[in-house]
């Protein structure tokens, strides 16, 4: 390793003293990053970098031999190390380095992976080199046959930039791999990196609540009040003008992590205490939270001059619920032509004043038919893989290429690229998620703002009860055709929603049972029902001792405030126990019922992907 000739910084100087070459070379050697090393020794991450550079010790690359050197190895992969020799030899070809969506757990799908090979393949179309960075063997992306050059690596900065200066890119794209790539965006664009697509500073704009909620104010784009706080006097003072219940999460989260709504001082104070990193850069983001109101997915295409709005999802389950756990409906269901008209416009200008170029995603919600923007992501959603296969565009591909320069306005007529709602789709499309509540029982089941799924399913029809039917068969839940329902909702759904629910399951023969205030607002209007006691009432058999007995064969439950949210995970348990399906807001409730009276009355048809996308815009 060379000794790189320049006069270091004071702070490196000093840290230098402290710090020989041959004790950062063993820590290296060790497995110690410079945010560790930085840590130890009470300095920055950048003045610990600044050192290595000024003893020349960087890492190099070692090859995985694919082939186990029985053949040449046309696509090996590479991992860093701290060593003499460089296996890695860099092509002088023009090349784009691709971030992966980084290490999977519970809660995270597989769909930012799919962009991340989409955009590979549409690279490797336009002619270029392809190099894709990703940590996590249980993804497309990293098998060895799919980037021209892969480097099996942390996302983190440190490991990052040490492979672009090494192979010299032309740019590097952060927004196909979720927020864990888009955090390095800032720090990049510092080093000099030209980052493809919307730039580090529109990133920024959407991502840091304040000046996002500046911008919303400037252009009179209505969002819920909404605060940030480093500090549990602070968190009361934004609820304190606000009003419970808010919705309180971490800056720059993945999945919907550590997100909660909170109903009450006392749960506000639980959440500061156990919140682990809480600072003036990342500050606790606490927004008003719109209960009982309906939300909306809107995935969008952009480059700065122009927008096309991808797809408009619409979210059976109420907001409140992370956009992964929702079953989606595209195109979207009974929604008024003026709400749907508000949202693309509201699309259109934040589009223009993020300089979004590439995919954006935004999440509304409705309530009284006013449009609240909840967030803004400048980058690929976990909707895209739908929006893409229920519609026929290939989505991913359109972005990188408008991320290499091209213009929308040529794309448009290639792709033949219109309007959601001119896409002149002749079917319905449903995203169905796939919970593994059945092996974590004790975790709880209901949902919220942080990411539960595993999985999903898709399911295509004509009309959208079929559609629904199809959706609940494909994630392996199955609706009774008969037996005994469950219902119990709050005051606020004490309406002709659930009365025309419970007629409707009614006229179908289903027995109903009920908790008492359900019970007696049901009779109040003559509809027969049972009644039972509620968990932990006093009285037995509850509601819970009946479904874990098997005498439910369906679960209708809509709680509402911190209490019956309680009550709801030990019947949500009850349920995942028995194998009852179970939902908990009034539009689950009337999607399921006419999903159920579907199955009992029509025969299913099915056509392939191809199929679908042949009628697209046929007349």
């Amino acid at each position: 390793m060379s000794t790189q000739v320049s006069e270091p910084a004071e702070e490196v100087l000093a840290l230098s003293r402290r710090l020989p070459a041959d004790r950062l070379i063993t820590a290296k050697e060790h497995g110690f990053s410079d945010l560790q090393i930085a840590h130890i020794f009470s300095t920055t991450e950048s003045t610990v970098q600044g050192l290595r550079k000024h003893y020349g010790i960087n890492s190099v690359f070692k090859t995985v031999d694919t082939c186990a050197a029985e053949f040449d190895a046309k696509t090996p992969y590479h991992y860093s190390t701290y060593d003499e020799e460089n296996e890695s030899v860099s092509s002088d070809r023009k090349k784009v380095i691709i971030l992966g969506g980084g290490p999977n757990r519970i809660g995270q799908g597989i769909e930012f992976d799919y962009c991340c090979v989409q955009a590979v393949f549409a690279l490797r179309e336009a002619g270029y080199e392809t190099i894709m960075v990703n940590c996590n063997p249980e993804t497309v992306s990293t098998d060895y046959d799919i980037a021209d050059k892969l480097y099996f690596e942390p996302l983190t900065f440190e490991d990052t930039i040490r492979i672009i200066e090494h192979e010299k890119p032309l740019g590097v794209i952060v927004s196909f791999g979720g927020q864990t790539p888009l955090k390095l965006s800032g720090r990049l664009h510092e080093a000099g990196v030209t980052i493809l697509g919307t730039s580090s500073e529109g990133i920024d704009l959407a991502e840091d609540r304040k000046k996002f909620g500046a911008l919303l104010d400037r252009l009179n784009i209505p969002h819920p009040d909404y605060g940030t706080a480093v500090s549990l006097e602070e968190a009361r003072d934004i609820t304190t003008r606000i009003g419970y219940p808010v919705l309180v999460r971490p800056s720059y989260v993945l999945g919907g992590r550590a997100m909660k709504i909170i109903y009450s001082d006392d749960s506000l104070k639980e959440y500061v205490d156990q919140a682990l990193f809480i600072t003036e850069k990342y500050p606790l983001l606490i927004d008003r939270f719109l209960e009982t109101a309906v939300e909306f997915d809107i995935d969008a295409l952009a480059d700065t001059t122009d927008c096309v709005i991808s797809g408009i999802m619409q979210h059976v389950e109420a907001a409140g619920i992370h956009s992964g756990d929702s079953t989606s409906i595209l195109p979207y269901h009974n929604i008024s032509p003026e709400v749907i008209a508000t949202m693309k416009e509201y699309t259109r200008i934040m589009a223009e004043n993020l300089k979004v170029v590439g995919l954006m995603n935004v999440q509304y919600a409705v309530q009284n038919n006013s449009v609240y923007v909840i967030e803004v992501n400048p980058r690929a959603s976990r909707t895209v893989p739908f929006v893409g296969k229920a519609t026929a565009i290939p989505v991913v591909k359109i972005a990188t290429r408008i991320m290499l320069g091209e213009k929308l306005s040529d794309l448009r007529r290639e792709f033949d690229l219109k309007d959601c709602d001119e896409l002149g789709l002749k079917h319905m499309a449903i995203k169905e998620p796939v919970f593994p509540f059945s092996k974590f029982v004790k975790s709880g089941v209901y949902l919220g703002p942080e990411m539960r799924s595993t999985g999903e399913a898709m399911s295509l029809a004509e009309k959208f009860p079929e559609a629904f039917a199809k959706a609940y068969q494909a994630a392996n839940m199955h609706l009774p055709l008969s037996g005994s329902v469950f219902i119990s909702v709050n005051n606020q759904d004490k309406n002709n929603r659930i009365l025309d629910i419970a007629r409707s399951l009614y006229r179908m023969d289903f027995d109903l049972v009920a908790t008492e205030g359900t019970h007696r607002f049901l009779c109040e209007n003559g509809i027969e029902c049972k009644k039972v006691f509620k968990v932990g009432e006093e009285g037995r058999p509850n509601i819970f001792d009946i479904i874990k007995h098997g005498k439910i064969d369906f679960v209708i439950n809509t709680p509402r405030g911190e209490q019956a949210l309680h009550d709801e995970e030990a019947i949500g348990a009850a349920s995942v126990l028995s194998n009852v399906p179970f939902v908990t807001t009034i539009e689950a409730a009337e999607a399921s019922v006419q999903a159920i009276d579907c199955i009992r009355h029509e025969e299913f048809g099915v056509k392939s992907l191809q199929e679908y996308a042949a009628y697209r815009n046929k007349p």
